[in-house]
């Protein structure tokens, strides 16, 4: 039985949108919280059991139209040779990206073997998950894990890893084939779509996002075609020139910054397109909560169910810590009952 989430990527048109959540399993929940005060977040990433669960306990409990796999972007550096820690705080690694150590890196037959987890996690939780919702897998963009390679951030002006664009040709020889195998061995773990997040590459000019990240982002595109969602946060319509690159996406994300009925109306855009209501609006209470999402859901509304095609209802980024969980409940039974 098909449901929302696969109708939408099917082309159908929909009265009501599925809804689905960047960051929807997390700090927030305190079923997670409970989770994690048991278990490090390595195991609950890498068990298939644990990362199961906590994939699927946004499912049960707020009803969200798909699973995205509870993992963690970085995992394909640690693949090919970085050390990562999770110990304390934001995650670690043990050294700043150098062309020595790109000449040292794995393999990528050898360093995808080291990502099998994610497959295995991907078929427990597939295995839980009713039919009607879709499971999504997700890896991140080549331009922003050299960032975190780089910089072991993706915040700041990200001096070093701008200035190095010869260091960026010789790591994304390494770290396109791998996300490939990336992404191949989540779809044989069950997944019905994988996402792109590409946390940094709002933050390039147009110019060299097009000319540096963006033939890297077709070359995975073209391997999955029609498969695979894009997501950067920061993307302005400037960096969308390129119609053929944007075409070569399934779907698009965008953050709060765009107008998503003028998205939806757009002459070109891809099959889907998701978000974007403010995550940080989610953190309001009572009465603001319900004005700021009568102000997102009215302009949708006036549009008829043909112009709302593909419209895939969440976020314009992740969902913060600190979020009431009524909220999150609240958000999707209201987007349920507005567009019967």
């Amino acid at each position: 039985m098909s449901g929302r989430f696969q109708r939408v990527l099917a082309g159908e048109v929909l009265s009501a949108p599925p809804v689905w959540m960047m960051r929807q399993a997390g700090r927030y929940q305190r079923s997670y919280q409970a989770l994690r005060a048991k278990h490090s977040f390595d195991a609950l990433c890498r068990q298939p059991e644990l990362a199961a669960a906590v994939t699927m306990a946004p499912i049960r409990e707020f009803d969200f139209d798909a699973a995205i796999l509870f993992s963690d972007l970085l995992f394909p550096l640690e693949a090919l040779g970085f050390g990562l820690s999770y110990d304390a705080g934001p995650p670690k690694l043990d050294q700043e990206l150098t062309r020595a150590l790109c000449d040292r890196f794995r393999p990528t037959a050898e360093a995808a073997q080291q990502l099998m987890f994610q497959r295995d996690a991907m078929a427990a939780t597939r295995a839980l998950l009713p039919a009607d919702k879709a499971l999504l897998g997700f890896v991140g963009g080549p331009w922003t894990l050299f960032v975190y390679a780089m910089e072991g951030t993706h915040g700041g002006p990200l001096v070093r890893s701008k200035t190095s664009e010869d260091l960026y040709a010789a790591f994304a020889r390494h770290i396109v084939p791998l996300l490939v195998e990336n992404i191949r061995l989540q779809f044989e773990g069950g997944a019905d779509l994988v996402m792109l997040f590409d946390t940094a590459a709002g933050e390039l000019p147009p110019s060299m996002l097009q000319r540096l990240a963006a033939p890297d982002l077709a070359t995975l595109a073209r391997a999955f075609p029609g498969r695979l969602g894009y997501y950067a946060k920061g993307l302005h319509p400037a960096h969308l020139v390129d119609e053929a690159w944007v075409a070569g996406w399934a779907g698009l994300g965008y953050d709060a910054r765009w107008s998503m009925s003028h998205v939806l109306t757009r002459a070109v855009r891809p099959k889907f397109v998701q978000g974007n209501f403010d995550p940080a609006l989610l953190c309001n209470e009572g009465a603001a909560f319900d004005r700021a999402l009568d102000d997102f859901l009215e302009p949708m509304e006036a549009l008829s169910p043909a112009d709302r095609r593909g419209w895939i209802c969440g976020l314009g980024h992740g969902v913060l810590p600190g979020t009431p969980e009524g909220n999150v409940r609240k958000f999707v039974n209201t987007v349920r009952e507005r567009f019967q």
